[in-house]
Parts: C-alpha cells; sequence; structure tokens
C-alpha cells in the first residue's frame, strides 16, 4: 500500500517537474510505445479535447501505437490473453 501511494504522490509532484523539464530540453520518448486503457473507462474522453490518449503520448513519443482494450481498470488481470497478445504485437512490430 505505501509503494502505491508513493506511485501516486510522485505523480503527482516530482514526476511533474521531471516531465516539464524533459520538455524544456525537447526530450522526447525514442523507444516505441504502447498506449492501453480501458474501453470501459473514462480515459479516452479525459483526452477529447487533445485528439485522445494517443495524440498525448504522440506529443511526448516518436512511435506510439495502441487503442483500448476490453475491460475495466484492471483490464490486464480482466482480459489476460488479449492484453498480451497486444504486448506480442507491439513486441513483434518493434523489433523489426
Amino acid at each position: 500500500m505505501h509503494a502505491i501511494c508513493e506511485e501516486y504522490r510522485a505523480a503527482a509532484t516530482v514526476d511533474r517537474d521531471h516531465d516539464a523539464a524533459d520538455r524544456r530540453a525537447g526530450r522526447r520518448i525514442g523507444c516505441p510505445v504502447l498506449a492501453l486503457w480501458s474501453a470501459r473507462g473514462p480515459l479516452a474522453t479525459w483526452y477529447d479535447d487533445l485528439g485522445g490518449p494517443l495524440a498525448v503520448w504522440r506529443d511526448l513519443a516518436d512511435e506510439v501505437t495502441g487503442g483500448p482494450v476490453s475491460g475495466g481498470h484492471f483490464f490486464p488481470e480482466e482480459y489476460p490473453v488479449e492484453t498480451a497478445a497486444a504486448l506480442i504485437e507491439h513486441g513483434m512490430r518493434s523489433s523489426g
């Protein structure tokens, strides 16, 4: 529980500072990024004004793929086979 709380704390504080410094320096994520989110959750609509979750990641990384996955907040546990398939496909595409 402590580690989970620390992760949320960092995301709202020091991680934001690090992200801002990276943006100012023009640093981007250079490796292929796979962004997955719950098809039943609110994430996609939270970023509608920015073009959706993929647009948010494309602002940070050079190569971004992904999309919504069946299930709720814990979709990897609810749909492990589908999640694993997306990860494997991403790995195969990324390794050339």
